[in-house]
């Protein structure tokens, strides 16, 4: 049934007036909520767990020990009038799809949702969720590209995509970028580069790199996280 708040502003951005429910207040709930909080969001902080909840009571603009899982529930806390809602749900599936159910039928305009394993995150997407994101496998995608040695930071940005910077190889040394040819080869965008006195700037067609520059490449992840490899 269409609900009967149709003024409700449709955003893009988390504005100056909007707030954030937080289901699921494990670390990376935790961390999210507090970090929106510590930024001047108002947050609601829900979770069955009431030691958590205790911690983090005047920590968060609320927080409130409560089944999330359950429509009266969500709707006793006002949760449908939430612009934006994160379910952080880890470790039970089966109230992550729950949750995010609720959520969906309440029609809330920004849903992200924690999956833990690509099953549970094809689920979520079938729903309907429309922001699914792996904190643990894209932290652990990182930290192998770091302990590598060659890449000094690997961003998953989403929508297939990855943003890596690393230090210029060899191949893209002494020439335009242009001529080089690296887009057209890999379909990989060099966009800034940072000279060794520490400053950065946009980087274009005519721009050289040096040996000792630092770059940031952005493209389709699959092609990025083997940038070193391939140049």
């Amino acid at each position: 049934m269409a609900k009967s708040t149709p003024s409700r502003r449709r955003i893009t951005v988390l504005g100056a007036n909007d707030s954030v429910v937080v289901i699921g207040l494990g670390r990376f709930g935790q961390s999210l909520a507090l970090e929106l909080t510590q930024a001047g969001v108002e947050v609601l902080g829900i979770d069955t767990d009431e030691d958590i909840v205790q911690d983090l009571n005047g920590r968060l603009t609320r927080v409130v020990r409560a089944d999330a899982t359950k429509e009266e529930v969500l709707r006793q806390l006002g949760v449908p009038d939430f612009s934006h809602a994160v379910v952080a749900i880890g470790s039970h599936i089966e109230a992550s799809i729950l949750s995010s159910s609720w959520l969906l039928r309440f029609e809330v305009p920004h849903i992200w949702a924690k999956a833990i394993t690509a099953p549970h995150g094809q689920i979520l997407t079938q729903l309907g969720v429309p922001h699914v994101v792996y904190p643990e496998a894209d932290m652990g995608k990182r930290v192998a590209h770091l302990l590598r040695g060659t890449i000094a930071d690997y961003q998953d940005i989403g929508g297939g995509f990855a943003m890596v910077t690393a230090n210029a190889p060899q191949s893209m040394v002494g020439r335009p970028l242009d001529k080089v040819g690296f887009r057209k080869k890999y379909n990989l965008n060099v966009v800034a580069v940072r000279q060794p006195d520490g400053s950065w700037d946009h980087a274009t067609g005519e721009t050289i790199l040096a040996a000792d520059d630092t770059v940031i490449v952005l493209g389709p992840a699959a092609v990025a996280e083997h940038f070193i490899d391939m140049a």
